[in-house]
């Protein structure tokens, strides 16, 4: 299947390759081609002179009606005619029989309005399908796939629609039910590129009529075509159906003229208008302007993910994990501040094992003190974590803790958090964990930094026996907004655009010059003195002594 631009046009050519056409080959003569829309090129030619039996090219435009010879039989008849589109072609056949100019002989085509269209059933157009064979091409898998939804067709729903009462569900579909089912509701418009492979002598008959080519397009102006074009590969081959099993050789090329340059300029610049139309929409529909915290508010918005563990003793791990916000600052009621991963077992890399968890979270916290921005403040939200691993009876083991502190700079940050456990001595805390998962936990978590509720100058960890475990990486991305942060940009664009009227940027950069230069002559001159022997580098010493003998 190929997409093309609406308002293409196909070649098809159609041969028979069976032995009563290849007699006829040398006798086959080219008419020249007409250069109006819908134009015909036409090269049939056999021994008995009767024209159409063995090579046939036509040249096809969209929604373009070349008649078949049932056609021509069924409408040369007035009474035959029900629709208007039938008394149509009543007399487009009487002016072809009058004239005496048929541009086509087996190459026929139903368009999207022809009654006949309907009669096309999914399987009648699959099984005309799968006759078509090629040695050297295959379909992809999206072609396969597509080939196997039918559309509906909306504007031929009839207005009788109801529910049936039979089972709407079918609990155990089978293959041809899914395929079938598969509905896509789009509206398209249908064109068939038919082809009578009747005996010679014997064309008209329903029977003969094999599916060619089938070409879509949608509301967006695109064309679907159904086989794809040959482009340089060997022609499909379509054996017919019967007792006489005769072999046709079909090959479809795209003949559509170039787009010329005047034309490409306009579809670029409705293009750029439409994206300029496209833009000024979204902006419309964000906006301009940005909410912005109270004044002396710093707002932090943090999204983070526990990305893996590795170097832990067990494996099914999972982590839990909350975020402590110290006294200045606050969340939003409905902000979550706990959470917890899923199970993860662990994957062998290199000597550890890891368990990747790939856990997003995120946080949103409020600063009344606008120092807290300031580096010499360090009080900022802190991420207590514990690490716990399941066994075969369900029981939780505790791996280890840790925390990570909240990055004071925005922007993306990685961090690798090493985890420790308590440990009991004794050779009994050390069954009690392998037999029935038993160990030593934390009753406060915040106990892993600072407890809540220590207070005094020194904390004591003395005594307290641990273990080292594994670690634990997070990725975080902050992003700080407040007040202070714009007016301190405006004051600094500010003064600079002062400092530039006065002229005092020149001045600074002169002034900055000499001081470099005078730093590069202090460092040579100092290793100067550092090259010189040590007892010549005395005297000079004793000579810049002072003379009364001070030091």
């Amino acid at each position: 299947m190929t997409v093309l631009p609406c308002g293409s046009q196909s070649g098809v050519r159609l041969e028979c390759v069976t032995s009563s056409a290849a007699v006829s080959k040398h006798l086959q003569q080219q008419i020249s081609p007409q250069h109006e829309r819908g134009a015909v090129e036409l090269r049939t030619m056999t021994s008995q002179g009767h024209p159409g039996d063995a090579v046939e090219e036509v040249v096809v435009s969209w929604q373009e009606k070349l008649f078949s010879q049932y056609e021509m039989d069924l409408f040369q008849n007035e009474a035959a005619c029900q629709t208007p589109l039938d008394r149509q072609y009543h007399t487009q056949i009487n002016a072809l029989i009058r004239l005496k100019h048929r541009p086509n002989h087996r190459i026929f085509t139903y368009t999207d309005h022809d009654r006949y269209t309907d009669c096309l059933t999914f399987h009648q157009l699959q099984h005309s399908t799968d006759l078509l064979t090629t040695t050297r091409s295959a379909p992809t898998f999206l072609a396969e796939k597509m080939a196997n939804m039918r559309h509906r067709r909306q504007e031929r729903r009839t207005t009788d629609s109801s529910i049936p009462n039979s089972k709407v569900i079918n609990w155990e579909p089978t293959k041809e039910f899914v395929r079938n089912s598969h509905v896509v509701n789009n509206v398209l418009q249908t064109m068939y590129i038919m082809g009578d492979l009747g005996p010679p002598g014997q064309l008209g008959q329903k029977e003969n009529e094999y599916l060619l080519l089938t070409i879509k397009t949608d509301g967006n102006g695109t064309v679907f075509v159904n086989p794809d074009f040959n482009k340089g590969k060997d022609p499909y081959r379509i054996v017919t159906e019967g007792e006489k099993r005769e072999v046709w050789r079909l090959t479809v090329e795209n003949i559509s003229a170039a787009m010329k340059p005047e034309d490409q300029g306009r579809e670029q610049n409705m293009y750029r208008d439409l994206y300029r139309r496209h833009k000024q929409h979204l902006s419309s529909v964000v906006g301009q302007d940005f909410e912005m915290p109270p004044v002396g508010v710093l707002r932090y918005v943090m999204y983070g993910e526990i990305v893996s563990a590795r170097g832990f003793e067990y494996d099914n791990l999972c982590i839990q994990f909350f975020m402590e916000l110290p006294n200045d600052w606050q969340s939003l009621p409905s902000q979550v501040l706990s959470g917890v991963t899923q199970t993860c077992r662990t994957k062998a890399m290199g000597k550890d094992n890891v368990a990747f968890f790939s856990y997003p979270f995120s946080c949103e916290a409020f600063c009344m003190d606008g120092r807290v921005r300031e580096a010499c403040s360090p009080h900022w939200p802190v991420l207590y974590f514990k690490i716990l691993s399941l066994d075969s009876w369900q029981r939780c083991r505790t791996e280890g803790y840790g925390y990570v502190l909240f990055p004071s700079l925005p922007g993306k940050h990685t961090m690798t958090c090493r985890t420790w456990r308590p440990r009991l001595t004794g050779t009994v805390s050390a069954l009690r964990r392998f037999f029935i998962g038993v160990s030593p936990e934390l009753e406060d978590h915040s106990y892993v930094r600072i407890p809540g509720t220590f207070q005094g100058e020194r904390l004591s960890r003395f005594g307290f026996c641990t273990e080292t475990t594994g670690s634990v990486t997070f990725t975080l991305h902050s992003i700080q907004q407040a007040r202070s942060f714009l007016d301190a940009s405006v004051l600094k664009k500010r003064r600079q655009k002062v400092v530039d009227q006065l002229g005092g940027f020149s001045q600074q950069e002169a002034l900055q010059s000499i001081l470099e230069a005078f730093q590069r002559a202090r460092t040579k001159m100092r290793e100067a003195r550092e090259s010189l022997p040590r007892d010549l580098n005395t005297t000079s010493q004793l000579q810049h002594q002072p003379q009364d003998g001070r030091l």
